[in-house]
């Protein structure tokens, strides 16, 4: 089994797209995948469940016990020391596919969890929390025999975050080609580091729920969200995926391989088929097709012909945008398991 989480502190980066789509191909691949939902906002859920509206959600919730995170942990955010439970995902369209419902109170866990990370040797009641984040959804996985957890975090450098990343196996940074995503990686190259040492006394500590000895991977990172022209990135585009590229190699990578938290160029050279060190994928703007993905709860590239009719768009344009989607996600989904697998 192995937790692959999905981070950038800055928004609007199609994490949730992407996790729902990734998610997707792998099970279709074969790969029984569970996607959690660990965003406050609830944007996976709402996509995936086809909910607007708070008061429909928390209907889900209360016809379907132990479908949500937030649920899973009260356990140890009330108190008590141990009694976690496996929680009980969510099924999907696609019968491979399951999901681990986000909640709105996962912002009041957020508080909690932040206490625990710098308090908990004061008040040991509190030590449990920061491990049993990652606890949660191990026993959850094992229970349902997952092999992939795809992790959908906030844009947000908070407590909540740094324990679901440094309770992962790998994680993987979705980027968008402007001047604030570079900033963003430049800043990851200092948050990261930072979490792996703040995390080290619960991974030692005599608590009941440790974060795993072994710090999560980074595998590489997406390129998304561009304007295509001609089958590449225009060139404005272009020139903001290069900077993101120069970004990663010059200040990411220098900051977490010393300490454990990168794959090699070479690994990732072995079995990815670009020849960018770390660029996993290029994901072209989803443009109207979004829409569609979004009124059926399924991908893009799992649209049928007769739902993109009804999209008012020229139809063999979406085709071929539709097919193009699969195909991206169907070769970034086999190389992600063939990295995960052997490095």
């Amino acid at each position: 089994m192995k937790l692959i989480s999905l981070f950038n502190h800055k928004g609007g980066v199609s994490k949730t797209t992407t996790a729902f789509n990734l998610g997707w191909v792998l099970a279709e691949q074969g790969h029984k995948t569970l996607i959690v939902d660990a965003d406050p906002q609830c944007n996976l859920t709402a996509l995936v469940l086809d909910y607007n509206s708070v008061e429909d959600i928390e209907d889900f919730y209360a016809a379907n016990p132990g479908c949500d995170l937030s649920t899973g942990l009260q356990p140890v955010m009330s108190g008590r020391m141990t009694g976690l439970q496996p929680g009980n995902p969510a099924p999907t369209a696609n019968d491979n596919l399951f999901i681990y419902c986000g909640n709105l109170a996962l912002s009041e866990i957020e508080t909690q969890v932040s206490v625990a990370l710098t308090t908990s040797e004061a008040i040991p009641a509190i030590k449990n929390l920061p491990g049993s984040i990652g606890q949660l959804l191990r026993i959850t996985g094992e229970a349902h025999d997952f092999e992939y957890i795809i992790i959908d975090m906030s844009p947000s450098v908070g407590a909540l975050n740094e324990c679901l990343l440094m309770s992962s196996n790998f994680f993987i940074v979705p980027t968008s080609p402007d001047f604030f995503c570079a900033q963003a990686i430049r800043s990851l190259s200092s948050v990261i580091p930072r979490w792996n040492e703040a995390v080290a006394p619960f991974r030692d500590r005599e608590v009941d729920y440790r974060l795993p000895n072994i710090p999560p991977k980074f595998i590489g990172f997406i390129s998304q969200r561009y304007r295509p022209r001609s089958g590449a990135p225009a060139k404005s585009f272009q020139r903001w995926i290069d900077i993101i590229k120069e970004t990663v190699s010059e200040k990411l990578i220098p900051a977490l391989e010393p300490i454990g938290m990168a794959i090699s160029k070479e690994e990732f050279a072995n079995y990815s088929a670009t020849d960018e060190p770390y660029n996993l994928a290029n994901v072209a703007d989803f443009n109207s097709l979004i829409a569609q993905s979004q009124k059926f709860n399924v991908p893009i590239f799992a649209l049928s012909d007769d739902q993109l009719e009804q999209g008012g768009v020229i139809l063999q344009n979406m085709k071929e945008s539709r097919d193009s989607f699969r195909q991206v996600f169907e070769q970034m989904a086999g190389e992600l398991h063939e990295m995960t697998e052997n490095v």
